[in-house]
C-alpha cells in the first residue's frame, strides 16, 4: 500500500520544530528516522495530514559525557549507540540491546528517541531506560520538563508526551564502578520483536538490582518484587526465578500463550543469575 497525502515540512532549528509542532498539534507528526512511522503510513495505520522531519536538527545528535550523567540526543541512531565509547563505558546494557535491535540497516536510520515515543512494548530500549532510572526530556514551545521512565510509558503505544511534545534527550545516572549490566531475551528469529526479554542493573553483589521485562505487559515494566527478593540476596535466586514468572500478567496470545511467556522470563532471570556466579 502506499502512504496517504501528507504535507512535508523540514525545520532548521528545535525552536521552529516546536513551533510548528504547536501549530498543527495532532494534526502533525514528528519523523527522524522513520523506522516506526513510515510502516505505519504505508500500511494506513496513521495518517498525518503533516509529517515534520527533525532530521537536520545537529543539537539532538550529541551524546554528552556530563558530571555524574550521559545525555543522549534523541536523534542518536542505535548503530551510535553501539559505537560510542562514552556509552559503552557508562552503559553495556545499551551495546548489548542494541545488537538485539533489528538488521542493520534499521539500526542505521532508527533513532533512540523514535524507538522510545513509539513505546512499543516489545522494544528493547524502553526496558533498558527502566532498568538504568534514565529521565526524558520533553520539550514544547511551553517549555521543557523532565520525565522519569518509569513514568513515561503509560500502554501500548502510549507515552507520557503531549501532542506538542518532542522528545528531545535521554538522561542516564551513572552507576558505580562494579556496576552489573545485562541484557537478554528471545525472538523467533534474530531480529524479530522479543517474544520476551530481560534487563537488570545492579551494584555490586546485587545491590539495588533493576530489572526491567519487555514483550511481557502493554509497556516495559518493573519486576519489583523480584527485585527486591534479590537485594543483597544471591541465595534467593532459585525463589527468585520462581517469583518473576508470577509476577507477570501477560496478555492471552494464541501464538504464545502467557504460561509460555512466564516461563520464558524464568528461563531468562536463571540465565542472567548464572552469569554472575563467581
Amino acid at each position: 500500500m502506499k502512504a496517504p497525502d501528507f504535507d512535508y515540512l523540514r525545520p532548521e532549528t528545535l525552536a521552529e520544530a516546536m513551533d510548528m509542532l504547536s501549530r498543527h498539534g495532532e494534526d502533525g507528526a514528528i519523523i527522524a528516522g522513520g523506522q516506526s512511522l513510515l510502516p505505519l503510513l504505508n500500511f494506513r495505520l496513521a495518517g498525518p495530514e503533516r509529517l515534520i522531519d527533525i532530521g537536520r536538527l545537529a543539537a539532538l545528535k550529541q551524546i554528552v559525557d556530563g558530571d555524574g550523567f550521559v545525555e543522549i540526543g534523541a536523534l542518536v541512531r542505535h548503530c551510535d549507540l553501539a559505537s560510542s565509547e562514552a556509552v559503552a563505558r557508562a552503559f553495556p546494557l545499551l551495546r548489548q540491546a542494541v545488537g538485539h535491535i533489528a538488521h542493520p540497516a534499521v539500526r542505521h536510520r532508527g533513532t533512540i528517541g523514535g524507538s522510545l515515543a513509539m513505546a512499543d512494548p516489545a522494544a528493547e530500549l524502553g526496558a533498558c531506560c527502566l532498568a538504568l532510572e534514565a529521565e526524558m526530556s520533553l520539550q514544547s514551545v511551553r517549555g521543557q520538563r523532565w520525565v522519569r521512565a518509569v513514568d513515561f510509558f503509560a500502554g501500548i503505544y502510549e507515552t507520557a508526551l503531549a501532542p506538542d511534545e518532542i522528545l528531545t534527550a535521554v538522561r542516564l545516572p551513572r552507576r558505580g564502578p562494579d556496576s552489573v549490566q545485562i541484557f537478554s531475551e528471545v525472538a523467533r528469529r534474530r531480529g524479530d520483536f522479543a517474544i520476551a526479554g530481560l534487563a537488570l542493573v545492579a551494584d555490586n553483589h546485587m545491590a539495588n538490582p533493576r530489572l526491567a521485562l519487555l514483550g511481557v505487559a502493554d509497556r516495559p515494566i518493573l519486576a519489583e518484587k523480584t527485585m527486591a527478593l534479590l537485594a543483597n540476596n544471591m541465595a534467593a535466586a532459585d525463589q527468585a526465578i520462581e517469583l518473576i514468572g508470577n509476577e507477570i500478567d501477560p496478555a492471552e496470545d494464541p501464538a504464545y500463550p502467557p504460561a509460555y511467556r512466564r516461563q520464558l522470563v524464568r528461563t531468562l532471570l536463571r540465565r542472567t543469575l548464572m552469569e554472575l556466579l563467581p
